[in-house]
């Protein structure tokens, strides 16, 4: 039976435990041999009606975008493995499954399993999304190793002439994923070349963590056209690992490294680099709560006939003065730029020129700590190797613990087992 492209039960805060209570939402779904995206986002899925719902997706041989955010609220933890168990595992069977989004749910070292089995083997996957989730660095490790895993699967099917995909989006937010993931990380995206946009914003990941996941993983990114790595902590150090592969990235049209502490001397690597013209379709850069200075701000000025493409540049919250003739001098080259463009969202103010100026501090020259300048590459992947290791040894804890547990209940099994054998029946 044929019908709408899309199923949607989108933020109907609907408790389905059991497949009962699922059945007369799905009915239609159940019906509709040619829907291509599914949502459900803003409800709550208990393992019957996970079950039920599974056992419809995976004839939806059409389905092309899978939208799971927000459906385990108050769900047990003990729940949440068994019920992600039975979606990904029907969506696996799905050839055009392209999009998952599984946004705000709890996949922390106790519930990721299934999604790390899900992510390892999908080889149609094409855009992952899984921002707040609570992976912290050790389920984060998991789930770059299962990607890793897939970029070798994909590469294999592609061997074999298969028609394969790139794995172009991953949006990974909001996560703690911290220094203690970055090597598998890095490992992750070297292995993925073809990634397009790429967002970890707000993961806690220091200057360490930062310049390893630069250097030995977004160099080899050369397909970039959207990086958001906003809210985590660069200073020199990461800014100028930035400033070292930024010229590789060709096609990058974002770069958005807002509240990342790159420092002054951090904020003048990256717009010297920028002066280079290795980025012409640069059309958005934000660089807000930097730190950045006059000289930073005068290099950017600089840059602008090496950015063509240049539209919006986000600078509130550094420490130059609004008056500074680089600022008018930017403001003046997008005006310019804006009345070019035929109108093209001439009437947005977030798409064309500087954003409003109303938290600036008094530029003040501030002395690098001479060890993060002359922080060598050895101490940087020290670092971040000895907090990767710290990681997995907790996985391996955690994993010791799950089987020592199982141990011990299947002994019990077993001893209750002798005792009803000796029990005299009478």
């Amino acid at each position: 039976m044929s019908g709408s492209k899309v199923f949607s039960l989108e933020g109907k805060s609907l408790k389905l435990t059991s497949a009962e209570d699922i059945e007369p939402h799905i009915k239609e779904l159940r019906e509709n041999d040619d829907v291509e995206e599914v949502r459900f986002l803003g409800n709550t899925l208990g393992i019957g009606a996970s079950e039920a719902l599974a056992k419809v997706l995976e004839t939806k041989k059409n389905l092309q975008v899978a939208n799971f955010a927000d459906v385990f609220t108050g769900r047990l933890l003990s729940e949440i493995p068994q019920a992600l168990s039975h979606l990904l595992t029907s969506l696996l069977t799905l050839p055009k499954l392209y999009t998952i989004d599984l946004s705000d749910n709890a996949f922390g070292l106790n519930t990721q399993a299934p999604l790390v089995d899900f992510l390892s083997q999908h080889v149609p996957l094409r855009h992952l999304i899984l921002n707040n989730n609570g992976l912290g660095p050790a389920a984060g490790v998991l789930i770059a190793d299962a990607l890793t895993t897939l970029a070798e699967k994909k590469e294999a099917a592609k061997k074999e002439g298969k028609d394969v995909p790139d794995l172009e989006t991953i949006i990974c937010g909001r996560n703690r994923l911290e220094n203690g993931s970055m090597a598998a990380w890095a490992k992750a995206y070297a292995a993925h070349k073809g990634v397009k946009e790429v967002k970890m914003t707000q993961n806690g990941i220091r200057p360490e963590g930062i310049t390893h996941l630069l250097t030995h993983g977004f160099s080899n990114s050369s397909n970039i056209e959207i990086l958001d790595l906003q809210d985590n902590t660069f200073t020199t150090m990461g800014a100028k690992a930035l400033s070292n592969v930024v010229g590789g990235w060709t096609e990058l049209r974002e770069l958005g490294v807002n509240d990342c502490l790159l420092k002054p001397r951090g904020g003048i690597a990256l717009a010297s680099a920028l002066q280079k013209g290795k980025n012409p379709k640069l059309e958005v850069l934000r660089l807000q709560f930097n730190d950045i200075t006059a000289k930073g701000v005068a290099s950017l000025a600089e840059a602008h006939s090496k950015l063509p493409s240049l539209r919006r540049i986000e600078l509130n919250g550094n420490k130059f003065n609004e008056e500074d003739p680089s600022i008018a001098k930017l403001r003046e080259v997008l005006e310019e730029r804006k009345d070019a463009a035929d109108g093209v969202g001439e009437d947005d103010d977030e798409y064309w020129g500087l954003d409003e100026l109303d938290e600036l501090d008094s530029e003040e020259e501030e002395e690098e700590e001479e060890e993060e300048l002359k922080a060598g590459s050895e101490e940087e992947e020290e670092g971040v190797e000895v907090e990767e290791k710290a990681a997995r040894e907790i996985i391996a804890a955690e994993q010791a613990e799950n089987e020592n547990v199982a141990q011990e209940k299947d002994q019990k099994v077993d001893d209750l087992a002798d005792l009803l054998g000796k029990t005299e029946i009478k």
